[in-house]
């Protein structure tokens, strides 16, 4: 991979060594893997979250390598530059009429897609159910027995190379209609109530206490999230701007299987 990883480096500074055909294997042998699951734009070292900078220019650089050709699935007609991912049966993946996952992402087995959308880059690891009309951008990182429930919009990230993609760790919970974008990182088992917009500006606010305790970037693990304003001085007055507070955590005793039901419950989160 050194070797392979040095082309499209190069490449990345000069892009007309893309007419090179080692360089144009080197990318489409990078998006390969990533689509395979054997390489990821981002994942975990040590609890840290390390983004993978050359294997995000290999997708980028995939666009301009290749042609706008038409493509059919049945009746349905696509024109586009990114095949369609393929053998859903062979790969073990349950996926319902009308989803839709791009060639570059990688769909472990286990995984359950309804109505929805995956695009190239994406990791979205077993157990985890896309549900209807849910989209995962470019690169993010879905961890295992996540749940994305109806209309959740998960923010893509292509440039700056440098920037983190949207990461939802392991077993959490995304109300409906959830935005987040920005390089968001969702820590493990969260539960987000439906409607909460959160972008890497966005205000998050621990509530659980006598003082808040405001966070920005990360939802903190086992935290059950709602929406929630707050008020910001501008020109004309004050306003009131989104945030999301966090009125409480997922108790650590309760069965995963259970544990997001019973947090929805105690705390009256809708989903």
């Amino acid at each position: 991979m050194k070797k392979i990883f040095k082309l499209i480096d190069a490449a990345w500074e000069n892009r007309n060594l893309l007419k090179d055909e080692e360089t144009r294997k080197a990318v489409f042998k990078t998006v390969d893997l990533i689509d395979k699951g054997k390489l990821r734009i981002a994942e975990p070292v040590n609890g840290i979250w390390e983004v993978n900078d050359t294997a995000k220019k290999a997708v980028i650089l995939y666009f301009p390598l290749q042609e706008m050709k038409q493509m059919r699935a049945g009746d349905l007609e696509f024109y586009d530059k990114i095949p369609l991912k393929k053998g859903y049966d062979k790969l073990g993946i349950r996926v319902v009429p009308q989803a839709v996952a791009r060639y570059g992402a990688y769909i472990s087995p286990g995984v359950i897609m309804m109505p929805s959308y995956i695009n190239i880059g994406a990791y979205v690891d077993e157990g985890t159910m896309i549900d209807t009309w849910a989209t995962v951008g470019s690169c993010a990182q879905i961890g295992k027995r996540v749940h994305l429930s109806g209309g959740v919009g998960i923010g893509g990230v292509l440039e700056p190379v440098q920037a983190a993609p949207v990461i939802i760790e392991d077993d959490c919970f995304i109300g409906s209609r959830c935005i987040i974008v920005e390089g968001v990182r969702v820590m493990e088992e969260a539960v987000i109530g439906a409607g909460v917009s959160i972008t890497k500006s966005t205000k998050i606010i621990d509530v659980t206490s006598i003082e808040p305790t405001e966070y920005k970037g990360v939802i903190p693990a086992r935290s059950v999230v709602i929406p929630g304003t707050i008020t910001k001085k501008f020109p004309a007055g004050n306003f009131q701007v989104p945030a999301a507070l966090i009125i409480g955590k997922r108790k650590a005793s309760t069965d995963l299987k259970t544990s997001l039901n019973d947090a929805l419950r105690e705390f009256n989160v809708t989903v």
